[in-house]
């Protein structure tokens, strides 16, 4: 019977390695770690790896139940592979496995509950930005390129590779850009301007 650890992070500016250190302390004889989203299990190719692993006797551990999972039927459909294959899942944080039938509700209800939690936080992030909205307070992401000056710059006859050398940005954006304002009335930059490259 062997105790495999599995550590993931969403992002790749995020750190393993407070999860790495509690899975050995656990005495993981296998870990297997990602940075990748929980979302879905699309793309976790370790994940994978540690359910083909598995035997009989073995356990899964991981340091939160969202490890494995940000949708509670994913997490689940995960602890019934287990299930399947005789292996066990067990969660340091709370302390909870399903080797006996109490630790499997326990780890449904967990899972429901946290599910519920981040539905309720983008609810709130919504009600935020509707609020701040009406207020005149949010404006939205910062836009990326300057736009009036890709359009000064067309103005003034910069070609859109100039404008793109100068903004420091693409030609696909400077096109973008300049196809928007003329769609948008702008009848200073025509398809000539364009082509003039």
């Amino acid at each position: 019977m062997a105790r495999i650890g599995y550590a993931r992070v969403s992002t790749t500016d995020q750190d393993l390695e407070t999860q790495l250190a509690k899975l050995k302390v656990e005495g993981c004889e296998v870990i297997r770690s990602e940075k990748v989203s929980g979302g879905s299990r699309d793309g976790r190719a370790e994940l994978a790896t540690v359910l083909d692993f598995l035997r009989p006797g073995d356990e899964l551990v991981v340091t939160r139940l969202d490890r494995l999972g940000r949708d509670t039927r994913d997490v689940l459909n995960l602890i019934y592979e287990c299930e399947q294959k005789s292996a066990f899942v067990t969660v340091l944080d709370p302390h909870v496995s399903t080797r006996g039938e109490m630790g499997h509700i326990v780890l449904t209800v967990l899972g429901m509950v946290a599910q519920m939690e981040r539905r309720f936080i983008k609810e709130r992030q919504r009600d935020g930005i509707e609020q701040a909205k009406r207020g005149g307070v949010y404006k939205g992401g910062k836009q990326r390129l300057d736009r009036g000056r890709v359009l000064q710059l067309s103005a003034d006859g910069s070609g859109p590779s100039e404008i793109a050398r100068v903004v420091g940005c693409s030609r696909m954006q400077v096109y973008r850009i300049l196809q928007g304002s003329e769609a948008s009335s702008s009848p200073r930059t025509t398809r000539a301007s364009l082509a003039n490259d």
